[in-house]
């Protein structure tokens, strides 16, 4: 007799609560995009130095006109600096200072890092008020042209160094000095304070007005820095 073999019929069964929760909430990111916002400390805090940097070419752009004697808006140098002073002094390195160097300093991880930028801090925020107090006469006469360009470029030796060195030896480390908590609340609390300050997506706001500045200032087109 040959034997038959009957394969068992396949069994189905219904997804449990949460994976059927899980696929909802990842069809509705697709659809949404909401997956996509998530953004870590690190990456924020870098990509808050990318628009600083931007206002650093806008000072470095300034630093040309004024040297050679071109017509400058002291307007636009005063928006630049208002940036600074709002987004970056006020905001960003008061995110570092309250979130991230006591993380260090209390592992005792790159102690006379943190140390260094506090300091830097400092010096940028009073560097930043003499911009400011300068910039709506400083380009009237060649000595008060000299002591706006002197503190612009200041600034700017100061730092490309300072983000520069964050990025590529403090924020890294940030995972390693803090639980997987306090890292997600650590982004929550980035997030909550941009709201506060600046509204919602206040980062592509502020992306937004250094690209006007940009503009007006005559470096909008990127390919003008292409070597020819």
């Amino acid at each position: 007799m040959l034997a038959t073999t009957i394969a068992a019929p396949a069994v189905l069964t219904r997804p449990t609560s949460a994976e059927a929760k899980g696929v909802g909430e990842k069809l509705k990111d697709a659809v949404t995009g909401k997956g996509d916002e998530d953004v870590t400390p690190p990456e924020d805090l870098m990509r808050e130095h990318g628009v600083l940097d931007r206002v650093l070419l806008l000072y470095e752009a300034a630093i040309r006109k004024l040297s050679s004697s071109e017509d400058v808006d002291p307007a636009l140098i005063t928006q630049s600096a208002a940036i600074i002073r709002d987004f970056i002094n006020n905001y960003h390195e008061k995110s570092e200072e309250e979130h991230v160097f006591p993380r260090f300093k209390k592992a005792g991880q790159m102690t006379d890092l943190v140390d260094t930028l506090l300091r830097q801090h400092e010096a940028g925020r009073k560097v930043t008020e003499t911009i400011l107090k300068l910039a709506p006469s400083g380009t009237n006469d060649a000595d008060h042209r000299r002591q706006l360009t002197g503190a612009m470029q200041s600034f700017i030796t100061m730092y490309r160094p300072h983000a520069a060195r964050e990025d590529t030896d403090l924020f890294p480390k940030l995972k390693d000095v803090v639980s997987s908590n306090e890292y997600d609340a650590m982004a929550e609390d980035f997030e909550k304070k941009e709201h506060e300050l600046f509204g919602e997506d206040g980062f592509e706001k502020m992306a937004a007005r250094v690209a006007q500045l940009e503009q007006q200032m005559g470096i909008h087109d990127l390919d003008q820095f292409t070597p020819r």
